[in-house]
């Protein structure tokens, strides 16, 4: 409350996509000219750093769910005073604070109970949750969806369907309709999940009046985030990325959005269990599945496993007999340096190794491109 102060707050909120979503809002609105401050949970690459204080009326910041302090174990978003919300996803995460979905659910729906009657909640209908969340607000609610069905019926609320209309000299296309108009953007940022972030940007920035012609020039501009599916390089004709995917949605999209941006070339997955939640049990069937998107699959060690009691851990030898049993290349490779030396040893031209941990990974980044350039 004491950095707000009077600014009109914008909180991005949700289980996925928060960081990039936040910098997109906070990077258009600095585009267009607004002066906004703002305040991102990762290294937006159109700044150079992750904070600012504008003299503009807007202040951007990421709502994180996550508990306040070990004095408060509210998340922090319901100290930021919001006047308008931006709700991308509701999915069961943090696990070390979170009992179940519900809990989760509970907490969002307090956030959208202290939006006063004249704000506004911009809101993802493809998560059920989300759309459980939003009907409990006081002030309108606009919602958008990527899925056929998910947009409410029967509700006055405004809605809007976004569709992906294909990958085209870096760019992502995609069309929103809503609202008697069809409105066309393209976006540097691979995958329909970021399309939709985006989108619900836009809807934002509408009702703010900015029109949406300016909006696709800012969306075009923008560099993304670090960590979130970046290319780190591509040495000896492999292309490394990186991600920040943790949970297995994130993990199931960020395979999914490479593919498309770059159709017919191999993926070798490379996850690290790092997480509260990655490390437990919890999400292991789930994580199996998204991970069969990869054409081959290398896993980590968890992370700090001695932490989390045998019966509640994740185990990365059963996730890879599924992987194996469903006809997936699978290996466990617990410590980086092997990782590293398998990449080396059996990638060839053509290939992508996409990296997805939401922790330093030991510097796998650094050491995978030395042992690239050296390997022959």
């Amino acid at each position: 409350r004491f950095f707000i102060g009077e600014r009109e707050s914008i909180v991005v909120a949700g289980t996925h996509g928060k960081t990039t979503t936040t910098s997109l809002a906070a990077w258009s609105l600095f585009a267009l000219g607004a002066d906004p401050s703002f305040l991102v949970g990762g290294v937006p690459k159109n700044f150079p750093v992750s904070y600012r204080l504008g003299e503009g009326r807007h202040f951007v910041i990421e709502g994180d769910e996550y508990d306040t302090a070990y004095f408060d174990k509210g998340p922090k978003f319901l100290h930021y005073r919001p006047r308008i919300v931006l709700l991308t996803s509701v999915e069961f995460d943090h696990a070390d604070i979170y009992r179940d979905l519900d809990h989760v659910r509970e907490s969002f729906r307090k956030l959208a109970l202290i939006l006063p009657p004249h704000g506004l909640l911009v809101a993802c209908a493809d998560y059920p949750d989300v759309v459980a969340v939003a009907r409990e607000a006081r002030c309108p609610v606009i919602f958008y969806a990527t899925r056929d069905g998910a947009l409410p019926e029967g509700s006055d609320a405004e809605a809007w369907a976004v569709r992906g209309t294909g990958e085209s000299g870096g760019m992502t296309g995609f069309r929103m309709e809503g609202a008697g108009r069809a409105l066309d953007f393209r976006f540097p940022l691979p995958g329909l999940h970021n399309a939709a972030n985006a989108a619900g940007v836009a809807i934002v920035l509408m009702r703010l009046g900015f029109l949406p012609s300016a909006l696709a020039s800012t969306f075009e501009r923008f560099a993304g985030i670090r960590r979130r599916q970046e290319v780190v390089g591509e040495f000896r004709g492999i292309l490394v990325v990186d991600d920040f995917a943790h949970h297995p949605t994130a993990v199931r999209e960020t395979i999914r959005a490479v593919r498309g941006r770059y159709p017919g070339r191999r993926i070798v997955a490379v996850f690290e269990p790092r997480s509260n939640t990655s490390r437990r049990k919890v999400f292991q069937r789930k994580f199996t599945s998204a991970l069969s998107g990869a054409d081959e699959v290398i896993l980590a060690g968890v992370f700090g496993a001695e932490t989390i009691p045998p019966d509640e851990r994740l185990s990365p030898e059963e996730v890879v007999a599924e992987l194996r049993a469903a006809g997936r290349p699978a290996q466990v490779v617990p410590e980086v340096d092997g990782i590293v030396s398998r990449i080396a040893a059996s990638c060839r031209e053509g290939d992508i190794v996409l990296i997805m941990s939401n922790g330093g990974f030991g510097g796998i980044q650094e050491k995978l491109k030395i042992a690239l350039l050296r390997h022959p």
